[in-house]
């Protein structure tokens, strides 16, 4: 993606059904778990660019020992700090005591980061905040071993200050307004309700208060905890957790918008947001791994149970389309398959792009994430080619000429790469005008490629957010090639709308496509357009979210998707810039085809898949007409 957008979080959780002495046995070290969580969290080092953090449980400790193990670090080496702090501590404790070290009964009473149960996540942070108390995993505490709560997860909720609410009605005060300090302190509530349900239980049938806390961890009922806490949750979520004395589950939204997949042997059980990091860390084919169901929680009891409960109703699943275009890695097969997919059906728009004029036409792509896509319009590009000389060859009625033949059998696409992105430069330059000029050098280009003022230049990026870049680097460095035509292809659709469950894109000023939408409105005369939506939309904050539409959807309906596409192309011109330049979108309906089990596209659309997302637009939108620059919601 030429205008980058942070990614999605992620998170890795791996239990162990065996004990540990079986590890070191099997696999000659104890370190089995925390070396299995470092590779997950490695793998899925696309997904966090501000922080990490890790957690672990240890099963039967005896009192006055430790058994909650937590480490957070900020920045983009954080996996690798966290890790590194890891690896000191073994190192030191194998130097410090050769034979103990060996024992796995004592390093567990010993060391930290020896548990059963492990939780890792990769933070990036939508709140305008990046230090370590925002990093996953969070932790509620408590002397009582059942009623300690860690909790990490992948997740954006619309209604905090619903939830916000309920939480003082039940008496609390939350030290901040955010989801995750909503989502921490919903499921420690009942939690803590349910262990005093079990307490008052076991109290009267005559237990002592000893026997009474390991009837509690063995009876504590995971799923109506869920349950109870996920009530009046509106949003897309992943969330991990892990009970204090062992049981753990990851819980995932009733629309499946955020992934979740698991991996169970008799060894282990994992999770992780992407399959890939799952096969490559446990080298397990395709099919060994599941996807969590939407709206059901993989729970994990202490006793090595593992069930998959439904803890709220299924609605019609709209997992997130933008991880299959760009945030989840290309090595998952259907991903890839995909990616592919998105970039031959444009084939047809970028062929009337080029009035199929393949001779005189470069094919290239913008780096790095949209290469996978420029395979896909290659094959279509060539399959197109083949069909031609096909064509021409086998139902021309006439004798051909050998030179006629020797020029249709030699019609070959020219597929180059010609973007190059070059390392960030660095950022001391502080006047604007320099500065300009050097982000005009963040790509390079391959020179001696183009035909001067005779080629087109076609290159497929796997979305367009705001253009800032295409304008400012991209275009000027392919200007220098003097093409006659520059064709910028976006393998997604046009963004239009704000995303509210986990995508860092919230501002409707963000979207170049909003902007054509308002610039083409002001030049037909239906300027009238904007305060009447926005009247609706301030009309809708009294209502139930229920009966809440997306009243933004108006601003687009006067134009077609290629009138806005041809006014973006206008707006990212560059002055000076010397080609003639059109923008080309994929469309809804091959995005759908694409991507079959992944209709999730409300940036796209505007169909949000929770009522909160149409809250969220609106209050997206009245944030621009008033000048606000800021998010339409509370995340973490």
């Amino acid at each position: 993606m030429s205008d980058a957008i942070k990614h999605e979080c992620g998170i890795a959780l791996v239990r162990l059904l065996k004990p540990l002495s079986y590890y070191q046995e099997k696999y000659g070290t104890p370190y089995y778990g925390i070396n299995k969580l470092y590779l997950l969290m490695e793998k899925q080092h696309n997904r966090g660019q501000d922080g990490a953090g890790i957690a672990t449980i240890k099963f039967d400790v005896k009192p006055g020992n430790r058994y909650i193990s937590r480490y957070r670090a900020m920045g983009s080496s954080a996996v690798a700090d966290i890790f590194e702090y890891v690896q000191k501590k073994f190192a030191a404790v194998n130097k410090a005591y050769p034979v103990e070290s060996k024992d796995t009964q004592w390093l567990k009473e010993h060391v930290s980061f020896t548990g059963e149960v492990l939780l890792g996540h990769l933070r990036y942070g939508t709140h305008g905040k990046n230090s370590i108390e925002s990093c996953h995993p969070f932790l509620r505490q408590n002397n009582w071993m059942s009623r300690n709560l860690v909790v990490a997860g992948n997740f954006n909720m619309t209604n905090v200050d619903e939830l916000l609410q309920q939480l003082y009605e039940l008496g609390q005060h939350p030290k901040e307004q955010a989801d995750t300090v909503t989502v921490l302190e919903k499921i420690g509530h009942f939690l803590d309700d349910e262990n005093q349900e079990l307490f008052d239980k076991f109290k009267k049938e005559g237990y002592s208060n000893i026997e009474i806390s390991a009837l509690i961890a063995k009876n504590l009922d995971v799923e109506k905890i869920l349950t109870r806490s996920a009530k009046t949750w509106d949003g897309g979520y992943t969330i991990a957790g892990i009970f204090g004395h062992g049981d753990a589950f990851v819980m995932r939204d009733p629309a499946g918008i955020r992934p979740a997949f698991y991996y169970q042997d008799e060894e282990v059980l994992v999770v992780a947001s992407e399959r890939p990091v799952i096969q490559t860390a446990f080298n397990v084919p395709l099919q060994a791994v599941k996807e969590i169901k939407p709206g059901h929680a993989l729970i994990a009891k202490k006793d090595g149970t593992i069930t998959e409960e439904m803890f709220r109703q299924p609605v019609e699943q709209k997992s997130c389309s933008f991880e299959r275009i760009y945030f989840s890695r290309g090595s998952d097969a259907d991903i890839y398959k995909e990616r592919k997919e998105l970039g031959r059906l444009l084939c047809p728009q970028v062929l009337d792009a080029v009035d199929s004029d393949i001779k005189n036409t470069v094919f290239s792509f913008i780096p790095n994430t949209a290469e996978v896509s420029y395979y896909g319009m290659m094959e279509g590009i060539n399959t197109y080619v083949r069909n031609y000389q096909k064509d021409v060859l086998l139902k021309r009625a006439d004798k051909i000429s050998d030179e006629e033949l020797e020029e249709m059998i030699n019609i070959t696409p020219r597929f180059e790469k010609l973007n190059v992105k070059d390392a960030k430069l660095r950022t001391f330059i502080t006047q604007d005008a320099d500065r300009t000029d050097m982000v005009q050098h963040v790509y390079d280009t391959t020179y001696g490629i183009v035909k001067d003022h005779q080629d087109t230049i076609v290159a497929i990026d796997d979305s367009i957010v705001r253009g800032t870049t295409l304008k400012q680097s991209i275009l000027t460095i392919l200007d220098r090639l003097h093409p006659k035509k520059i064709v910028i292809v976006s393998s997604a659709p046009q963004i239009r709308y704000p995303d509210c469950y986990g995508i860092d894109m919230s501002r409707m000023g963000e979207f170049v496509a909003f902007e054509a939408a308002i610039s083409l409105l002001k030049q037909k005369g239906l300027a009238h357009v904007v305060d009447e939506v926005y009247q609706k939309c301030l009309a809708s904050i009294s209502k139930p979210k229920d009966e809440v539409e997306n009243y933004v959807k108006a601003i687009y309906e006067p134009f077609t998707d290629e009138e806005i596409s041809a006014e973006i192309a206008r707006i990212i011109r560059p002055h000076n810039l010397n080609a003639e330049l059109q923008v080309v979108y994929q469309t809804l309906d091959n995005l759908h085809q694409a991507c079959p089990n992944h209709l999730g596209d409300w940036y796209f659309s505007g169909d949000y898949p929770t009522p909160g997302g149409n809250k969220v637009v609106n209050k997206a939108f009245m944030n621009w007409v008033e000048g606000k620059n800021v998010r339409a919601y509370f995340s973490n």
